[in-house]
This record gives C-alpha cells, structure tokens and sequence, in this order.
C-alpha cells in the first residue's frame, strides 16, 4: 500500500488528503466546520472540528433526543436543501461500499458530543483512503446513532452537511 505521494509542490512528500467544509441546514443555521482526511500509515485520520451544533435534550416520552449527533460519510457527493422538512436527502444513505450490516458502514463515525455548540474529534479509520471518500458527503445528524438499526441507525434529521474534496496544498 501507498502512504505517500508527490505533490506539484516540489519533490516533498506530502500524505494524500481530502475534506469538506460543513455548513448547517435550516434545522441548524449556524452550524460551521470542516471535516479533514488525512492519510497515514495503515489507514486514514479524520479529524471533525464545529461549531453551532443544537445543544443535549434528553429524550422524552415520544421525542428523541437531540444529541449526541450521528456523524458519516453519505454516497452522494451534493448538499442541495430541496425539502426543507428532510434537507440533504440527495446525499442519499450511509456510505457502505462493502455491503455490511449498520454499524460497520465504512462510513460511521464515532457521535459528535456538543459541547455549548461545539465538538473537536481525531480518530483512526482502516477502512477507507482519502481518495475513496473524494465526491461523497459528511453528514451530521440530530440524534445520536444506534449503529444497529437499517440503513441509518435512527439518527433523525440531517443537520450539516459538506461535499468531501481533494486537499488542495
């Protein structure tokens, strides 16, 4: 496996990246952030950095709560709102290239926990290379994912949303 590729910056070995700018729906007009994808030895790194996510409601009664907020990548690569009331239902479902059961999507991530509105996160994926996830989508969801029920883990409304893109250095 390849960790490493020539840039046209020079002969410096740069690790291949990908990322994507969020930007809220309706549901969550001040949320911002980016989403990074950086290539390192065995895997890929992403990093997730937001601001303006709803803050914790726990559940009641009939309602869901509102956070931990479900976060993966989504098959299509497009953020378009065509439906206020379910917005960026063009990304399509779950990214699962390997047709496993939810919960071993390669696109599900870890919950993003608010924190006043903000989350920082790093983790270590195998499952994916940057240039795999290039033109499709970072979603975040309003409820947290139950990584068992199908397709989506129950996750609830799509909150951000952000077209994955090579890293331009």
């Amino acid at each position: 496996m390849v960790y490493y590729s020539v840039q046209n910056s020079g002969n410096r070995n740069m690790p291949r990246r990908a990322y994507a700018e969020i930007r809220g729906s309706n549901l969550a007009p001040n949320l911002t952030g980016y989403v990074t994808f950086t290539e390192v030895p065995y895997g890929t790194e992403v990093s997730v950095e937001v601001s303006g996510l709803p803050n914790y409601r726990p559940a009641q009664g009939n309602m869901s709560p509102i956070g931990p907020h479900g976060f993966h990548i989504h098959e299509h690569g497009t953020c378009e709102i065509d439906n206020p009331n379910d917005p960026f239902s063009a990304a399509g479902e779950h990214w699962n290239p390997d047709n496993q059961p939810h919960g071993h999507h390669a696109g599900d991530f870890p919950v993003l926990f608010s924190n006043n509105g903000y989350s920082r996160m790093t983790f270590f994926t195998n499952r994916f290379t940057p240039e795999n996830v290039i033109g499709k989508t970072v979603m975040i969801h309003e409820n947290p994912d139950d990584y068992r029920t199908q397709p989506a883990g129950n996750s609830g409304k799509r909150i951000g949303c952000g077209v994955i893109m090579p890293f331009q250095y």
